[in-house]
């Protein structure tokens, strides 16, 4: 016998043979058959434990402690109307993987804008003049200077030329300084931006001068996701250390544990439908429609449904408009999905 927990409360001995007597295969049969049907059985509820599921309830929901909580919970804080949802027999039929976006979807855009954004931006020069030697800091030097070569031979507003080492370390700061207040004031979503911002904001999180801020009801959904065996990833144009930090530093704790991989603008442009191509191919599922792709972006959207993902539209506060008649589903809480 299993409990909820996973420990073995007893187990079941086979008949015994009496005066050092071999039995007949043929009384052996039927021991050797229920020997296999209870060790199927015992494997089958070990794993329905490790996903926190229960078998002996009908929907199959999570597994839960005696105060109703989920039993996985991990210093969340859930509601009654999370709780709820999870033990319902309205669930959705489950997709095996669930993307999201982060801006708009996970994350109020006014703490990317008016907190991330602003960070990096009065932290750069102080951040290069910190790490200018070290190799991290060297390569997104060297990223900076190739982006902004591309910026200069396409005519792009604000880029200026980068001198080469030899002028010193002042001008070279002062010329990447120019050039990143540019990309940021654009909200450019190239590589060599964001891999400079995520280790600029890195140095934030750790000094406790930066907190990731998500939705209330993205830790309850991820929880609830998780423990339906759905595994769930993050897409967005910030690099993956920026986006393992804000999951990492949250006013909810440390969410990366209901997290299974990052990807950002290396896989592409999140408006380009190849990047959904890409993710597909990463995930490794049979079809591109078992991936629930949640985004704000009108434009995302698209790309994503034509790679053949489904696609859900995120409806929060401080989003931009949607095209009347867009044809997406949308939703205002996790809680809906």
């Amino acid at each position: 016998m299993l409990c909820s927990n996973g420990f073995v409360l007893s187990v079941s001995l086979a008949k015994t043979y009496l005066h050092n007597k071999s039995p007949k295969f043929a009384n052996c049969a039927p021991l050797l058959l229920k020997a296999e049907c209870y060790h199927y059985l015992f494997d089958a509820a070990i794993k329905l434990n490790q996903l926190g599921l229960d078998s002996t309830t009908p929907t199959h929901g999570p597994i839960r402690n005696s105060d109703g909580a989920l039993s996985s919970i991990r210093n969340v804080k859930l509601s009654a109307k999370a709780r709820a949802l999870a033990s319902n027999g309205d669930i959705e039929p489950l997709r095996r993987c669930i993307v999201l976006d982060i801006e708009g979807t996970t994350t109020p855009i006014s703490f990317v804008t008016d907190v991330l954004f602003p960070y990096a931006r009065d932290n750069v020069g102080r951040h290069l003049d910190a790490t200018y030697d070290s190799p991290e800091t060297q390569d997104d030097i060297k990223l900076l200077r190739a982006q902004v070569q591309e910026d200069l031979e396409n005519g792009v507003a604000g880029a200026v030329r980068i001198p080469s080492s030899d002028a010193g370390k002042e001008e070279v700061i002062a010329a990447l300084v120019t050039n990143v207040e540019a990309m940021i004031k654009a909200d450019r979503k190239i590589t060599a931006l964001k891999a400079l911002q995520g280790h600029i904001w890195q140095t934030g999180f750790k000094k406790n001068e930066l907190e990731g801020v998500v939705y209330d009801d993205v830790p309850e959904a991820l929880e609830r996701w998780v423990a339906l065996g759905v595994k769930v990833y993050i897409y967005s144009s910030g690099s993956r250390l920026a986006q393992r930090l804000l999951f990492g530093y949250t006013n909810y704790g440390d969410l990366r544990k209901y997290l299974c991989g990052f990807f950002d603008t290396t896989v592409g442009n999140k408006k380009e439908t190849k990047s959904y191509h890409e993710i597909t191919a990463s995930l490794g599922v049979d079809h591109p429609s078992e991936i629930l792709f949640v985004t704000d972006v009108y434009q995302e959207a698209i790309a994503a449904k034509t790679a053949g993902l489904e696609v859900i539209i995120s409806v929060r506060p401080g989003n931009g408009p949607l095209p009347d008649n867009h044809g997406f589903r949308t939703i205002k809480s996790f809680s809906e999905i």
